[in-house]
């Protein structure tokens, strides 16, 4: 199942081919949004860049167990959902440790739930020390594409009514908490989407107006052919907010520090490590390390990869087209994405891949209107 299919089931993508497009310009005349279309080639890629998003079926971890006298609190297993729900499992997180009263407090991890968890428990006067493997620029999160959207968190078919109601509370406290953050400092903007088709847009995911989530994206509606420049046939578009990792991670890392926290570069190999900290609450944000260390089977890798052009400080709106294809504008370039390989380890990037997706991409925006 591709991204595509995911805005209009709530499944997970995991396929990693981007299908031929054979797309057919729209229909003249073109009387909406001026849209300055993407210039892709081969000669403006400046990296490729891989990552592993720690996934379960069953969706993400909040919860709290207690090991020789240690309170572990868990909060990892987002999936593509990292940074878009961060804020909100932080809240979730939070609300469970606070009330054993400690107020010296450990997290485990330094990269988007993290930080947000360390900050959320600093607003509420506990000393937090944070014990890292990879700082920013070097975190997982620093990889990941950056829109407020909850992709790839869960399977339809393994989540529960009681998770489902937790994702909905995690995603209204974070999409509440960016609004808050929305500007240059922290690098974060408003943008348009574009979902785009051959065919009509299926009804019933999270991209719909009886979607659970419809009111966190505004401006959600379909477009007719004269609105929009694509050479696409069908176009949904919505609102969703973006946030730049680079300037982001190190803002919160910053304001941490700022706020009394302390930075421990150390990896945790064991379970026994972990036990060892001074610290009597323990907030587990590790994602995939949480495999090994706490012994979680169903946690799994989804590689992604990115290819990134020179920046285009004209293009200021995102698409996603076809299959596993999308497009967000960056201050450090375009991404191009994207595939999504669950149970792959291996962070190599695909060459195939990305000539696949940059063919692609490049056939959608030389069909542009402008």
């Amino acid at each position: 199942m591709d991204r595509r299919h995911f805005l209009s089931t709530l499944a997970l993508t995991s396929a990693c081919s981007v299908r031929r497009t054979n797309i057919q310009p729209p229909a003249a005349p073109y009387s909406g949004r001026r849209l300055a279309p993407v210039n892709v080639s081969n000669e403006r890629i400046i990296r490729t860049v891989t990552g592993l998003r720690p996934f379960r079926p069953s969706g993400f971890v909040v919860r709290t167990e207690s090991i020789e006298g240690k309170t572990i609190v868990h909060n990892y297993g987002h999936g593509g959902g990292g940074i878009t729900l961060s804020w909100g499992t932080a809240h979730l997180a939070v609300e469970q440790a606070l009330p054993t009263n400690a107020r010296r407090m450990a997290v485990l991890g330094a990269g988007a739930v993290g930080l947000a968890t360390a900050r959320l428990l600093q607003e509420h006067g506990v000393e937090v020390t944070i014990y890292a493997k990879d700082l920013p620029p070097a975190t997982t999160s620093n990889i990941a594409g950056g829109q407020w959207f909850p992709f790839g968190v869960f399977s339809n078919a393994s989540a529960t009514p009681a998770f489902l109601a937790q994702f909905l509370e995690a995603a209204r406290f974070a999409y509440r908490r960016y609004q808050l953050m929305v500007g240059d400092y922290y690098g974060i903007r408003w943008m348009p989407n574009y979902v785009m088709d051959r065919e009509p847009i299926g009804d019933g995911g999270l991209v719909d107006k009886r979607s659970p989530i419809a009111d966190l994206l505004p401006e959600l509606r379909d477009l007719a052919r004269e609105e929009h420049p694509f050479p696409f046939p069908y176009v949904r578009q919505f609102d969703s907010m973006f946030i730049q990792p680079s300037i982001y991670l190190e803002a919160m890392l910053r304001e941490f520090r700022i706020a009394g926290g302390t930075v421990l570069v150390r990896e945790m190999h064991d379970l026994r490590e972990v036990l060892d900290l001074p610290q009597p609450v323990i907030v587990n944000c590790t994602g995939l390390g949480a495999k090994a260390l706490f012994n979680d089977a169903e946690l799994t890798p989804v590689k992604g990869q990115l290819t990134i052009l020179l920046p285009q400080p004209e293009v200021e709106y995102a698409t996603l087209p076809l299959g596993d294809l999308y497009m967000f504008p960056r201050r450090d370039g375009i991404l191009l994405g994207g595939t999504h390989e669950r149970g792959n380890w291996d962070l190599e990037p695909n060459r195939e891949a990305e000539a696949r997706i940059v063919a692609a991409h490049a056939e959608i925006f030389r069909g542009m209107r402008v």
